[in-house]
């Protein structure tokens, strides 16, 4: 199957023109959010995986039951199947054992009236029985006969219905799941052993600066180690994505062009970490305004004001091709924060799924926390139980954009939105938890 293209430069010059208070280079958070969200395409490149194999990957069809979940009415419960039409409403019930069922091991005969049988979770109910009651709900249990006081189980209790689980026929896993352990069993379960996903999305990466040194090189005065592609690389791995680090590009314009062809050329997206500032230096602006089109420069936000998004296009012919384009921030805290807040959830999209936001939570402000209207704010966060039980949150301490530290002593980020002004001690703040991402 072909891949799908991208949206053509009309599509994102129509998309902006509809877009209230355009400004490229001081777009608000959700706007930024918004025009991502509407620009993205998802590729539709479908590969036969086996099961045990998938995991991890999205789902590129729908995948339909052919069997009924559970195949038979079964037992819930360790105990006795009988009908509740033997239970009498006022006195206790005395009911003959005729037999045992056991899961893989149907019972063979027929219940008649007041009759039970002994019956394990996961056994085929025997014919004509509706009700399980669980052994430690038997007031006496012989091996001819068991007592059963009145008003112990309701009529129908702890039996499970054919199909109840999944019909034949029905939709098992929707096109666009991303397949976990949970997802392994249920196809599993269905006596699949193989399914259709989605092939990786492929992710380019590359940082730019001459003072970036790689770890293992020797660093000069004024320099610094690389730690973004570090991020980027534990981030992109995190979702799946076949990535292509293509290491440090210094600020050289012949090299950066050459970088962005290269990267267009061999993957799907492409994120590039500094030079997307007004630096002197910052030759990675005007390239990709140069190869492709740029729906906005800068966000109205804290960390990672200078970010990028559009796409760059490279090779000609039928050799052309083009890839959507991040270009983050420089500042290792940032990189993060617009990776998580503005990328992940496009590549989860260009990858075929379909991602929920990032759920937030309401919690109590441990301390007062100083914050300008007009911007949203990304601030770490430890979110901890208090004395009174109640979940609090306070911010790790500074939060300078180049703190990485900040990023391993904090469980969750605080979002304060553009009308936020300052916190005060006690106000409710949202707060997107780390669990599940980093």
């Amino acid at each position: 199957m072909p891949e799908t293209a991208p949206h053509s430069p009309a599509d994102l010059t129509t998309l902006l023109a509809g877009l209230p208070g355009y400004d490229a280079d001081a777009l608000s958070a959700k706007q930024a959010q918004q025009i991502i969200r509407q620009f993205i395409q998802p590729l539709h490149v479908p590969e036969k995986l086996a099961v045990r194999d998938a995991l991890g990957r999205i789902l590129a069809e729908d995948v339909v039951s052919g069997i009924d979940v559970p195949a038979y009415d079964n037992s819930a419960m360790d105990g006795y199947a009988l009908r509740s039409a033997d239970l009498p409403d006022n006195a206790p019930a005395v009911l003959s054992v005729t037999g045992i069922a056991l899961a893989g091991k149907a019972f063979q005969g027929i219940a008649e009236r007041g009759e039970c049988v002994h019956i394990m979770t996961g056994a085929v109910m025997p014919a004509g029985l509706d009700t399980v009651i669980p052994q430690e709900l038997v007031q006496h249990a012989g091996d001819a006969a068991i007592t059963i006081l009145p008003g112990r189980i309701r009529p129908g209790a702890n039996r499970r219905f054919k199909g109840e689980d999944l019909a034949m026929g029905k939709i098992a896993l929707a096109k666009g799941k991303m397949l976990r352990a949970a997802e392994l069993g249920l196809l599993a379960s269905l006596g699949i052993a193989e399914v259709i996903v989605q092939r990786r999305l492929r992710v380019a990466f590359f940082s730019t600066g001459d003072e970036l040194r790689s770890v293992g090189e020797t660093l000069d005065e004024g320099c610094v180690y690389d730690s973004n592609r570090y991020t980027l690389y534990g981030m992109l791995s995190r979702l799946g994505c076949d990535i292509i680090d293509m290491g440090v590009i210094p600020d050289d314009p012949v090299l950066l062009r050459a970088a962005f062809e290269n990267a267009c050329l061999s993957a799907d997206a492409v994120i590039t970490s500094g030079g997307v500032s007004v630096g002197m230096a910052d030759y990675t602006k005007p390239m990709m305004a140069e190869m492709g089109d740029v729906a906005f420069w800068g966000i109205n936000m804290r960390p990672g004001r200078p970010m990028a998004f559009g796409k760059v296009n490279a090779g000609a012919g039928s050799a052309r091709k083009s890839a959507y384009l991040f270009g983050l921030p420089g500042n290792p805290v940032a990189v993060m924060i617009s990776f998580y807040f503005f990328v992940r959830d496009a590549l989860l999209h260009m990858a075929g799924a379909s991602p929920a936001p990032l759920p937030l939570v309401g919690v109590r402000s441990a301390a007062a926390i100083r914050k300008r209207p007009g911007r949203t704010e990304y601030q770490r966060g430890i979110l901890s139980t208090a004395a009174d039980g109640n979940l609090e949150v306070r911010i790790t301490g500074s939060q300078g954009s180049g703190i990485l530290r900040s990023m391993t002593q904090a469980n969750c980020i605080l979002v304060l939105g553009d009308a936020q002004a300052d916190v005060a001690a006690g106000d409710l703040v949202q707060v997107v938890l780390f669990d599940g991402l980093l």
